[in-house]
């Protein structure tokens, strides 16, 4: 058997047919024609002498041969002509621009996804400074109205690899009022007749049906891809009002993400049982966690071993929020007093609590590092204990507490009878509070009033600008991004369900809780 020669050897190697010269005259000849008719100044006379051309055929078959034949030509010279206006615009772009890739890759990280989509689109040398995994390691899709597929966050996620840092995901309509002082909701369904960008849902479902402009439950699958390494390095997760989203999917992409840090969840169809599973046993090193039901005041899965487990594996905990959920006085203080590091705690619009959890909170050095709390429009709410833990306050307790909510649009509840509301914030010492805390910032607005209607006389303005530009800082503070403080729409009937009873009971365990805290 004759031995086979190695293709490496240059002695054997196959080298390319030499060109004719027939072939160079030929090349030569194109070159100079298409010199000379792109220097031609006279085009009328080209289109007289295209006529003539045409004119000049016997045969329809031949005239149209001819046609067709310039077309092509014309199309193959368009296509020459703007794949040299864009190596042309790549030399240009990379000499005039100011900064070197390096740099307009760092410049590009810092802007939001959109925006870099936006640049890659101009130009051959942004498009490649722009393929670089740091430009999209914190992917912002949030729009007003449902406009992102499953696809673009695949495509983005594959783009980033092994550099994402942050998703924030969903439909999130725009808000005229500071997310910490708000009261305008977070759940949005896109079932809604109208938004607030004023499109109808049945132009949004045409487009919808044209564009596949919808977020499924698998949106986020790829993070799980090649064995979770784009999810491996998520810091943050934020979503949205994504409806299809189910316990399933959410527990699937947080598997994903056991470096994840801050979670917020809005709108979405999933428990909170399930959810703090899921976080705990697969993001322990989490820090914020913001919650708000897309079902308030019905969420009522949260049980006593959810609770435990969830302080003892994520003790980073800084920042919570869960809000309308119905959340029972013993559950509540569990969470704040077992999260040793907690320092922002916002329960708005949940329901069934009465405060009493806020009883000897600060025993055993509880809640002693809580700068925040939100306990806005919480339904059961009582003025004794709000007025028992600002007693607590006034004695030393919380000293590093600065911002209290109890702001309520159905007023506090009084102590024995549910019905009969407080509508003033006359039972706080306002102005021993502001002697003894100068940076302590209350907010108590009820619909007939508010602690400042009261106590007005007592303030000097030096007071008031104080209280000002601190809720300026929260405000600050709660725009870029740092923890959720917009409250939700509790609905005036809703704090019904539990009956006038619920508001006399400090805790209210089921069989099952019952057995847990006994065994």
């Amino acid at each position: 058997m004759a031995k086979r020669t190695c293709c490496s050897d240059p002695s054997t190697a196959v080298s390319p047919p030499p060109i004719s010269p027939e072939s160079q005259t030929d090349r030569f000849n194109n070159d100079f024609l298409l010199e000379s008719f792109l220097h031609a100044s006279d085009f009328d006379s080209i289109n007289t002498s295209f006529d003539t051309l045409i004119e000049s055929r016997s045969s329809d078959s031949d005239k149209h041969d001819l046609i067709q034949r310039a077309l092509h030509i014309g199309s193959i010279l368009l296509e020459a002509g703007k794949r040299s206006d864009r190596k042309r615009s790549l030399f240009h772009n990379a000499v005039v621009w100011p900064l070197p890739p390096d740099l307009t890759i760092k410049v590009f990280a810092l802007l939001d996804t959109q925006s870099v989509c936006y640049a890659a689109a101009t130009c051959s040398f942004f498009q490649k400074c722009a393929a670089d995994p740091s430009c999209f390691a914190s992917i912002d899709l949030i729009t007003s109205v449902p406009k992102v597929n499953n696809g673009v966050v695949s495509s983005l996620i594959q783009r980033a690899g092994n550099a994402l840092q942050s998703i924030k995901l969903g439909v999130l309509p725009p808000s005229t009022s500071p997310l910490f002082c708000s009261s305008e909701p977070l759940v949005y369904s896109i079932r809604n007749s109208t938004d607030a960008s004023g499109v109808s849902w049945n132009d949004k479902r045409s487009r919808q049906g044209k564009e596949s402009s919808i977020l499924t439950r698998s949106c986020l699958s790829y993070l799980s891809e090649n064995g979770g390494a784009p999810g491996a390095r998520l810091r943050r997760l934020h979503l949205f009002n994504i409806e299809r989203m189910d316990n399933a999917a959410l527990s699937a992409s947080l598997s994903a993400c056991p470096s994840l840090l801050d979670l917020e969840i809005v709108g979405l169809n999933v428990e909170l049982r399930q959810t703090l599973e899921s976080v705990s046993k697969h993001c322990p090193l989490i820090e914020r966690l913001a919650f708000e039901s897309s079902k308030t005041g019905r969420d009522d899965g949260l049980k006593h071993p959810t609770c435990y487990e969830f302080v003892h594996s994520c003790p980073n905990i800084t920042t919570l929020a869960l809000k309308g959920f119905k959340l029972h006085d013993y559950k509540a203080r569990m969470l704040v007093k077992g999260l040793r590091k907690l320092k922002i705690v916002d329960f708005s619009t949940s329901y069934s609590f009465t405060g009493a959890f806020l009883k000897n909170l600060g025993a055993n050095g509880g809640g002693k590092h809580l700068e925040v709390m939100m306990l806005r429009d919480c339904m059961h709410l009582k003025e004794i204990e709000v007025e028992h833990f600002m007693g607590a306050v006034l004695a030393g307790e919380f000293e590093r507490l600065r911002h209290l909510d109890i702001s309520n649009r159905e007023g506090l509840a009084s102590d024995g009878d549910w019905f009969r509301r407080c509508y003033s914030a006359s039972f706080i010492p306002i102005k021993q509070l502001l002697e003894e805390r100068p940076n302590f910032c209350l907010v108590a607005e009820f619909p007939k009033g508010s602690y400042i209607d009261v106590e007005v006389e007592q303030r000097t303005p030096s007071d008031l600008n104080s209280d000002v530009s601190l809720a300026s800082q929260f405000s600050s503070h709660a725009s870029d991004g740092s923890f959720l403080m917009s409250a939700s729409d509790s609905g005036s009937d809703s704090g019904n369900e539990d009956g006038q009873e619920t508001s006399f009971l400090t805790y209210d365990e089921s069989s099952d809780e019952i057995d847990f805290l006994s065994a």
